[in-house]
């Protein structure tokens, strides 16, 4: 639940940087980052808060250089202060290096226990500066090898991004679990989380990098290497399910596009008798339209959001996230009442907002309220990098449909079914990570199986 951006050997790498992280803002409020290198040494600059806040043009203009990476932060493994922000920067025998992470690494605990007790002093709380002193301790001429010599160690989900005196490199984890996409500005290569970023910054899109890729620029020229041979896929569905901006294009599929077909599939999975479809706003807009597409029903913004607050699913702290339901909807009650209304969300995670927002719906005159959610009960917790802890959080872990619908105070609650929020998708079913739904995890988080690891080129970019 990060978002990472970088470009390589342009003078205005560091405002650059700072747009993309502006487009990615989504995946992360509670801090951010940008490192860059002049060809001397690096500049950081970090800070908690959101981006515009920490980024003004004064601190821009302290960020020199040709190549910058930058990061957008919502915790999930570290504690939100300002010591675990990125880039973190460590200075090793092979020069300065600096480095962003989105995902979570399963063993990191495991690995830092041993390299504490072999001397290594930790700086922060985050899984991702394993990484750093595991390169550190295993230093190569090239630095490269390095880096995948120590991604041999941890399992986990990881797009990463790594700034150093003579390359930045990209890097994919072997199961795909998070995006990461590369592209061209002005002829030179950028990266970043997901294609809006790009499409702010006129960034012509190459591609997604390959499960297990790691894409090296250095001196102007693109190397592509391996860390594994035999990747299984395993993309996050939830990031086309809640987390990925509508406009972004990730796994090869536009996320509005899977959002519509995830609608039009639940109406015809649940349909009920309604006057109007009503979204709330805004990661359930799309499911919404695609319901009253497909159902006949008109689609009326009855719900409309305040768009100075955060995503209450994002922010770190339970009592922000009451609060924030109060100030982010508003009904519209003029188009709610009298009306049997189907409310169509996206997901009900812990399950703190339903029951208000309905209240919300009701308050205003509803005759009925029908809510409709966008993909199927989450009942498992993530430990590849999306704020789903423990069982102990998650309502539908511990509670019956029929019960969550009595709580939230909905006349009916229906999911959409695993299949077919699936076959929405495109590509294969397998090749997605279901473990929030059905608590099968493809990298287990106490086993001791290790990536495998070639040093092998697959491509150079051009040829």
């Amino acid at each position: 639940m990060c978002g990472i951006f970088g470009i390589s050997g342009h003078e205005d790498a560091a405002n650059l940087t700072y747009l993309g992280l502006y487009a990615l803002q989504h995946r992360g409020q509670e801090s951010a980052g940008i490192v860059s290198w002049d060809g001397e040494r690096l500049h950081a600059e970090r800070g908690m808060g959101q981006v515009a806040d920490i980024f003004k043009a004064h601190k821009l203009a302290e960020l020199p250089g040709a190549s910058a990476i930058g990061h957008t932060r919502y915790s999930t493994a570290g504690s939100s202060v300002r010591s675990n922000a990125q880039p973190l920067v460590a200075m090793t025998s092979m020069g300065p290096l600096a480095l962003v992470h989105n995902g979570n690494l399963v063993n990191a605990r495991e690995l830092r226990e041993e390299l504490e007790s072999s001397g290594s002093i930790f700086q922060t709380t985050s899984d991702t500066e394993v990484i750093l002193h595991m390169m550190a301790r295993n230093p190569r001429r090239d630095v490269v090898e390095s880096l995948m010599e120590a991604l041999c160690r941890v399992r986990g989900s990881y797009s990463l991004l790594l700034l150093a005196d003579s390359c930045v490199v990209a890097v994919r984890d072997p199961n795909g679990f998070r995006p990461l996409v590369m592209g061209e500005y002005q002829g030179k290569p950028c990266f970043a989380s997901e294609s809006c970023a790009f499409d702010l910054l006129d960034v012509k899109l190459d591609r997604e990098l390959e499960l297990g890729e790691v894409v090296a620029v250095r001196g102007g020229e693109v190397q592509s290497y391996r860390l594994s041979a035999m990747p299984q896929p395993s993309r996050c569905a939830f990031e086309q399910v809640y987390f990925a901006r509508p406009d972004s294009k990730v796994f090869g599929e536009t996320v509005s596009t899977s959002r519509l077909a995830m609608g039009a599939r639940l109406a015809r999975e649940t349909p009920v008798p309604a006057d109007i479809v009503v979204p709330v706003p805004d990661s359930g807009l799309f499911a919404a339209l695609g319901y009253a597409r497909e159902s006949g029903l008109p689609l009326e913004f009855g719900l409309i959001r305040n768009h100075y607050v955060g995503r209450t699913f994002i922010e770190p702290k339970q009592t922000i996230r009451h609060f924030g339901v109060k100030v982010k909807l508003n009904p519209v009650r003029d188009l709610i009442e009298g009306r049997r209304v189907v409310l169509i969300d996206d997901s009900i995670v812990r399950g703190t907002t339903s029951p208000k927002i309905v209240k919300m719906v009701r308050d205003a005159g509803a005759a009925e309220v029908h809510l409709r959610v966008a993909c199927p009960p989450t009942r498992w917790p993530c430990h590849y990098g999306i704020d789903m802890p423990t069982r102990e959080e998650l309502i539908a872990a511990n509670h019956t449909v029929d019960e969550i619908r009595d709580f939230i105070g909905a006349d009916s609650l229906e999911y959409l079914s695993l299949e077919g929020m699936l076959e929405t998708l495109g590509g294969e079913p397998d090749s997605y990570c279901t473990a929030c739904w059905t608590g099968q995890y493809r990298i287990p988080t106490n086993g001791q199986a290790k990536v495998q690891t070639d040093l092998f080129p697959i491509r150079t970019e051009g040829e």
